[in-house]
């Protein structure tokens, strides 16, 4: 059974910076909590049948709790975002990605597509966030997230290789994708990082000018009245499709 102190103490998780603190954070349903168990350590697993429905409804974030809740340790800082690191696949970078949702939907198409590291700016949402855990589906399991200082963690990369990296963004001032990615073979490159911008703003500016190759997701029919952009989270989903598709 869980002590009142427990109670507090993971209640607390909800909030980040208990969760920095601590090393803790929640995982809500029984297919997510065992997903991370594969990943990461657990600190405590909790059930209905155990706690009962009050206990459930105060840790969940859920409006109609699963009723199994995992407390897992948060993963110490891997050496690959050091910025001495190179990175070897296709990895995708974050910069500002604020709405929970987005991230955790970014961090389960990665999973889909076989991208297995994020390298998250300093002000992305976090990760650990019970919206986000909840909206990866347990593809946190797969998936490494790093945070970084984006613009100086890209300019080493820059530096510290001998070969060129090749920086893709999407930007609504960006090239045709299927013209831009036609004229090179980034399906072979180790060296592409894919950045995708703020929901509201787009790529910062000190981003963008370590950019290569501005993409630019063109609507359908050309010409045509249609909406602003696309939701990041889309957006995502379709670039990385485009990276993936056989030659």
């Amino acid at each position: 059974m869980l002590s009142k102190a427990q109670l507090k103490t993971y209640r607390s998780l909800q909030q980040k910076k208990f969760r920095d603190q601590l090393g803790l954070f929640l995982a809500e349903g029984p297919k997510c909590v065992d997903e991370l168990h594969s990943a990461f350590r657990l600190e405590a697993l909790i059930t209905e049948e155990e706690v009962g429905r009050t206990a459930i409804e105060q840790l969940s974030s859920l409006r109609t709790p699963q009723g199994v809740i995992g407390v897992f340790h948060k993963p110490e800082p891997s050496e690959i975002g050091n910025r001495k690191s190179k990175i070897e696949n296709l990895t995708l970078a974050l910069d500002g990605i604020q709405d929970p949702g987005n991230l955790g939907t970014i961090i389960r198409t990665c999973d889909w597509f076989g991208v297995r590291e994020i390298f998250c700016s300093l002000d992305t949402a976090d990760c650990y966030s019970p919206k986000v855990v909840q909206a990866t589906m347990g593809a946190l399991a797969r998936v490494r997230i790093h945070y970084v200082d984006l613009p100086a963690w890209l300019q080493s990369q820059i530096e510290n290789r001998k070969s060129k990296i090749e920086i893709f963004g999407t930007l609504l001032d960006g090239r045709n994708m299927y013209d831009e990615l036609s004229t090179i073979d980034y399906r072979l490159s180790t060296n592409s990082i894919i950045v995708m911008g703020n929901e509201g703003n787009g790529i910062s500016s000190a981003v963008r000018s370590l950019i290569t190759h501005p993409l630019f997701i063109p609507s359908y029919p050309p010409g045509e009245p249609t909406s602003e952009s696309l939701n990041v989270a889309i957006a995502t989903a379709i670039v990385l499709a485009e990276f993936r598709r056989p030659h």
